[in-house]
């Protein structure tokens, strides 16, 4: 050892130990390797495994919510024609009615359109039925005319033909006529 060298020094060179300084023979270098070589391949294998799975997962969840997408297509209509039904039992249960007088079919009419609107209205169907002197509003309102009135300009005259929205969504507008310019 030299003096600048210390027992606990790791790069200081022991003397008398020489066998475990000595190089590795081929045989154990290749045991070495191939001892490693296994322990990647076991790695290796089992990545794939996982990679697989992940893989399968996501498929499987794909397909599954292309189904649900798919049932929520086919089925939603399924509570707004529930709900139309009772109307076309009322409109067939009066139009069975042979010898009906005027009020009769009047008070029927009457009772098949409020359940109507009431079936309209729980599946998110509202009217849009602006009043005379509504501000003309062109996401909820189409013009067909411009008459001279004496409401402010731009303004609802009269309804020709309600709108209606869905789900705050215009499925139609409603047909008005506007208050010219004066």
């Amino acid at each position: 050892m030299s003096d600048n060298a210390s027992p606990q020094d790791p790069g200081a060179a022991a003397p008398h130990d020489n066998a475990a300084a000595a190089p590795l023979t081929e045989a154990d270098q290749l045991a070495q390797v191939q001892t490693e070589l296994a322990l990647l391949q076991a790695k290796s294998a089992d990545l794939a495994d996982q990679f697989l799975r992940a893989k399968a997962d996501a498929e499987n969840a794909r397909r599954r919510a292309e189904d649900e997408v798919s049932k929520a297509r086919k089925f939603a209509l399924e509570s707004f024609a529930e709900s139309l039904l009772p109307v076309a039992d009322s409109l067939e249960a009066g139009l069975a009615i042979k010898d009906a007088t005027v009020q009769q079919i009047n008070e029927g009419a009457q009772a098949t359109l409020r359940q109507l609107v009431a079936a309209l209205e729980r599946n998110k169907v509202i009217a849009i039925n602006p009043t005379a002197g509504t501000k003309f509003d062109p996401h909820h309102h189409q013009a067909i005319s411009v008459v001279p009135s004496e409401h402010e300009a731009n303004t609802v005259v009269t309804v020709l033909q309600k709108g209606y929205l869905i789900a705050e969504r215009v499925l139609r507008p409603a047909l008005v006529t506007v208050s010219a310019p004066k």
